[in-house]
């Protein structure tokens, strides 16, 4: 059995937690450090893999202010600062104790805000938090920030016609309560976790729990206006600014790092460092194979080479990657994010022909290949068996689909979802933040 994200981070500030950190298929490693030492390179290790996640928070802005039109930038603008600012106070709010305090094997942890360690701790004080081997306020703000990425998600699909409200309303939900129960379940110690699923840092935790909630959004919100004729076939809405989601591609590609590498959640021993290079290494090299397939499969179907594919196939090959990067050899990661490329390539059309409007193609890269990535552990990691592995997506897949609908559907009932088709027209810049991006231009 594979060990929780709160399983392991109880026991990583002791020789016994550089001990326990060790993956099972690696040889155990004795500690490098004092556990004081430990504790201090273990806090570093997520404050500094908290900032490069928070950094992807500018790589979503960007990369949706480029893929969507010009009347729309400043809307995604400001819905990606505003999510992150509500993902940042639920989470202390109610979330963190949702998803890790309490739950011991079942559904849901406890209610209530989470506190931190009290200033100026010395002498004695300290000697208790030697057994967690972390600070409490750098474990929080490395799980916060993958909340934030989680609503991200769900802020490109449904670009260009929902409002502005409505979307912070379900955010609020989002980031205190299914996110947090979902996450619960494997990383905070629950039911999954004591099955045996596994998945290092979230292909599905975080990853497809925001495709789940984007899916079941767009189907309730409907494509945008002239998006689908009236056979179906698809009218194009170009970007905005192909060098500015080019950049926020590039902003993702390096958060991963601090993503997947952090979620080691040590570094403490020879052996934990290690395998932090090594997920590093991992992650690059899914992400190249992304490309290199899109671009490959692009020009032998279509004869050109769409850039925004080849954007997500990126993203696709580094959410593909994110279950597992720490067991595949290196070429097993240029496998698993070469497929999670090839998804890419034939999921978008497939949501088209279902007239499924996912602007910035977050399903495609984030449910679909989330769930490949899941799936694909059990080539890898001894520990973790297909079984288990689909039991988590459809579990996963289940109660985020269930509860997102339900949530979308209360708010489009009462205050309602979708922009009117004169604001939709003239952009959601003018109609509701009052501030064009590009006041200069019209499109």
């Amino acid at each position: 059995m594979t060990i929780s994200k709160l399983s392991k981070l109880t026991v990583l500030g002791s020789a016994a937690a550089c001990l326990l950190s060790v993956p099972a298929f690696a040889q155990d490693a004795a500690p490098a450090v004092t556990p004081d030492v430990a504790y201090i390179l273990n806090t570093l290790l997520f404050l500094i893999g908290g900032f490069l996640v928070m950094w992807m928070a500018a790589g979503f802005a960007m990369l949706e202010a480029g893929l969507v039109r010009s009347k729309n930038v400043s809307m995604q603008s400001l819905k990606n600062v505003a999510l992150f600012a509500i993902a940042g106070i639920m989470y202390w709010l109610v979330g963190y104790k949702l998803m890790y305090t309490g739950v011991d094997g079942g559904f849901i942890g406890t209610i209530g805000s989470y506190s931190f360690d009290p200033v100026g701790l010395e002498g004695a004080d300290t000697a208790a938090l030697l057994d967690t081997g972390y600070s409490t306020a750098s474990d929080w703000f490395f799980q916060m920030v993958f909340v934030a990425t989680a609503a991200s998600i769900v802020s490109g699909s449904l670009a260009e016609r929902i409002k502005l409200w409505p979307f912070l309303v379900f955010t609020v939900v989002l980031t205190g309560f299914i996110y947090p129960i979902a996450g619960s379940w494997q990383w905070g110690g629950g039911w999954l976790s004591e099955m045996g699923f596994s998945d290092f840092a979230g292909s599905t935790l975080v990853h497809s729990v925001g495709g789940w909630a984007a899916l079941a959004g767009a189907l309730l919100l409907g494509a945008r206006t002239g998006k689908y004729d009236a056979s179906g076939r698809v009218n194009p809405m170009p970007g905005s600014n192909i060098p500015l989601a080019t950049l926020g591609t590039f902003i993702l590609w390096l958060g991963w790092f601090g993503f997947n590498g952090a979620s080691q959640l040590a570094m403490g021993t020879i052996s934990d460092i290690s395998d932090v290079s090594r997920i590093f290494a991992n992650t690059n090299i899914a992400a190249a194979g992304g490309v290199v397939t899109t671009i490959v499969l692009l020009q032998l179907l279509y004869k050109k080479v769409d850039v925004t594919m080849v954007l997500n196939g990126a993203l696709a090959g580094l959410v593909a990657i994110t279950a597992e990067p720490l067991a595949p050899a290196v070429w097993q990661a240029l496998v698993i994010g070469a497929v999670g490329g090839a998804i890419v390539v034939f999921t978008v059309p497939l949501l088209d022909k279902l007239k499924i409007d996912d602007v910035v193609g977050a399903i495609p890269v984030h449910l679909f290949a989330g769930i490949w990535g899941t799936l694909i552990v059990a080539w890898t990691n001894s520990d973790a068996s297909i079984s288990t592995q689909l039991l988590g997506i459809v579990a996963y897949g289940v109660f985020t689909l269930v509860a997102s609908f339900a949530v979308w559907f209360v708010i489009k009932s009462v205050i309602g979802l979708r922009a009117s088709a004169e604001d939709e027209m003239m952009g959601l810049d003018k109609a509701e933040v009052g501030v064009e991006a590009y006041p200069e231009f019209r499109s």
